[in-house]
């Protein structure tokens, strides 16, 4: 099975380790350009190359970091592979780009497909409060994640799980999905299963404003619960704060004891991360 791998950040990296461990090996990888990351804008690489060249460096595996896909065109033609594995890529596909392979181009999303469609679905579903969710393999087409289904997991959420442990939970169920789907690709594209559109729903992309905490809803008792599923679903992006005194407080981490909110990790304003294990009260 010759195929071309996209995908950018940690969820793609620990699918595609996964996968060479399994002796699944891409033609090419292609990922987004290397970026200037912190204060200092220290240029960057997206973790999934980071990992090619500091585990993989030995196999050569071809990496394309195209700011337009249209600009790689006639290599991903060359390549002559018979499918493209997408993978939290982050940047849109176009028709002409996801049908140049002969079995076309198959999407990893972590959720239940059709729902929690888009760019958020992790962190949706522990906002949400869902109890379980899952990975879907489907056959990409120009609209998002729209395509038939080929074949999904599940996985519970526990109340202990953050966006991160969630995330990682899911890159290892979709490595293990696609390791178990791809020997039998062409028989699963034959009987794959159009999503149902009434069941569909949306996610969106959180901002700054969408993670900020007020101090008087972090003292209310009913608030707790909330609270606390927004602390887990949304660090470290956009980063959960809230404002006292006049100065920004990261909220990092938080857990629910005799039915109230603790804070645990907090980050003041020009200091490191601190572990505090009390109340509101405290700061």
């Amino acid at each position: 099975m010759k195929f071309i791998f996209f995908g950018s950040p940690e969820f793609a990296a620990i699918i595609l380790e996964k996968m060479i461990k399994a002796d699944l090996l891409p033609q090419a990888v292609v990922c987004n350009p290397d970026k200037p990351v912190g204060r200092k804008k220290i240029i960057t690489a997206p973790p999934i190359k980071k990992l090619l060249i500091e585990k993989f460096k030995d196999l050569k595996i071809k990496i394309y970091q195209p700011e337009k896909l249209l600009n790689i065109k006639s290599q991903l033609l060359d390549v002559n592979c018979q499918l493209f594995i997408v993978a939290a890529y982050a940047k849109i596909i176009s028709k002409e780009i996801l049908e140049i392979p002969r079995l076309g181009t198959i999407g990893v999303h972590p959720s239940l497909l059709p729902k929690h469609r888009g760019p958020t679905p992790i962190q949706t579903a522990i906002l949400n409060g869902n109890e379980k969710t899952g990975t879907t393999l489907f056959l990409m087409d120009e609209k998002i994640d729209h395509g038939p289904i080929l074949a999904a997991s599940h996985l519970p959420i526990t109340t202990n799980d953050d966006y991160k442990t969630l995330m990682r939970k899911l890159a290892e169920l979709s490595a293990n999905l696609l390791i178990e789907t791809l020997p039998n690709i062409e028989e699963k594209i034959k009987n794959a299963k159009p999503q149902n559109e009434s069941e569909a729903t949306y996610t969106k992309k959180f901002k700054t404003e969408d993670a900020f905490i007020k101090p008087e809803d972090l003292e209310k008792a009913q608030n707790g619960l909330i609270i606390n599923k927004k602390i887990r679903a949304l660090n470290p992006e956009p980063g959960t704060f809230t404002i006292i005194k006049g100065k920004r407080i990261k909220l990092l981490e938080t857990k629910i004891e005799d039915n109230k909110l603790k804070l645990v990790k907090i980050q003041k304003e020009g200091k490191k991360p601190q572990i505090i294990n009390s109340s509101i009260e405290s700061l």
